[in-house]
């Protein structure tokens, strides 16, 4: 897979830019751009710039309606039910874990759901939001259907991620994941390598397991069978009815709860209808939170200390790894895929911008690559 390096101070500009160019205000492109290049700051690949030219075609397509207001349609002090009226996922979110920190701050708890809205990046994102707020935060959505349930050959539900983080020193506790095996970003990035899937993670659809990205994809996107694997795989040996209850237990608190479209009915017609929780909550319901924050943080560094397995070198906490990918980002820039880098021209020379202006002038071979801009 082969990558170029930018520093993120240019991805941000191109990226704020181009939302701007399609017509987003300055403050909305400015919050789809964080939540897009957090992604890649935290070495999530899948979410980052390579879903630019998705957005970009949701939103060419109408899938996406960049002029939508999202309405709160039911609240209580706790709660709150929105509804996003199909516009960009990343400004819907941001508005529901607003409102669940303001809930949680007055009330100890925040919840809220949201429907009828589009894909919203990484789940991790929202959850951090209260954390930096002092909260605990959780993040859950769905999507289109991707994963197949336990014994059954068609997708069913999405890769319905949970997201959990939690204030601690030296940094959060970070668990971001989706409930099935792998997300569709990773089969995207393995056919843009032209790589075969490795085993244990799709189905094709007669429901056997299969190794062909491309096939698997396709077969996603026309409703045809197959799909990804629940975490633990195909089998109940290896424990692939948990993948699937907890991808259920996303369902229910995003599709269910908001009275929105479930995973086996989004993206269809049109549109996309996602949905997505977010519950905030405030540790001073348990206690003293700074005493809470202390006594979590040394029992993650116990984790880290325990005894290793032969042969390993390091045991990380969750979030541990994504603040050592900000580090290396921040000394080497942002790596993204060279199709990657292909499809963002095509947006630019689209939107009518100057891609040279931004990353100069680079050698880019489109000779073999067919993207949504073909």
């Amino acid at each position: 897979m082969a990558h170029m390096y930018f520093q993120m101070p240019v991805l941000e500009k191109f990226v704020g830019d181009a939302f701007q160019n399609v017509g987003f205000t300055k403050e909305e492109s400015a919050i789809i751009t964080d939540v897009l290049l957090t992604a890649d700051m935290y070495g999530i690949e899948s979410h980052g710039m390579q879903r630019l030219s998705r957005y970009d075609n949701g939103l060419k397509s109408g899938l996406i309606k960049k002029d939508a207001e999202p309405e709160v349609v039911f609240e209580t002090p706790v709660s709150a039910v929105i509804d996003g009226h199909d516009g960009m996922g990343q400004l819907i979110s941001y508005k529901a874990m607003t409102m669940a920190i303001e809930k949680a701050k007055k009330s100890g708890i925040g919840i809220v759901t949201a429907r009828n809205s589009n894909h919203y990046g990484i789940a991790g994102y929202y959850a951090l939001m209260a954390v930096k707020e002092g909260l605990v935060g959780l993040s859950t959505t769905n999507s289109e259907a991707i994963m197949v349930p336990t014994f059954a050959s068609k997708a069913m539900l999405g890769s319905n991620p949970l997201a959990v983080a939690v204030p601690a020193d030296p940094y959060p506790f970070f668990f971001d994941a989706s409930t099935s095996v792998v997300t569709r970003g990773k089969l995207e990035m393995y056919r843009k390598a032209e790589k075969e899937l490795p085993d244990g993670w799709a189905l094709n659809k007669y429901g056997k397991p299969s190794t062909d990205a491309d096939d698997v994809l396709k077969n996603i996107a026309s409703k045809a069978g197959g799909g990804i694997m629940p975490l633990g795989g195909n089998t109940e040996k290896l424990g692939s009815h948990k993948g699937y209850g907890y991808g259920m237990l996303v369902e229910l608190l995003s599709s269910i709860a908001s009275m929105g479209i479930t995973s086996n009915h989004t993206h269809q017609n049109g549109k996309g209808g996602t949905c997505h929780g977010f519950i905030a909550l405030d540790p001073a319901i348990f206690g003293d939170p700074e005493a809470l924050k202390e006594h979590f943080s040394t029992f993650l560094q116990e984790l880290r200390d325990a005894p290793k397995a032969e042969g390993a070198e390091r045991i990380y906490t969750h979030g541990e790894k994504e603040a050592l990918a900000v580090d290396r980002v921040k000394e080497n820039g942002v790596p993204v895929d060279v199709k990657t880098v292909i499809e963002m021209k095509q947006m630019a020379d689209r939107l009518g911008m100057d891609f040279a202006a931004y990353f100069g002038e680079l050698d880019l071979d489109t000779s073999s690559f067919s993207s949504i801009y073909s």
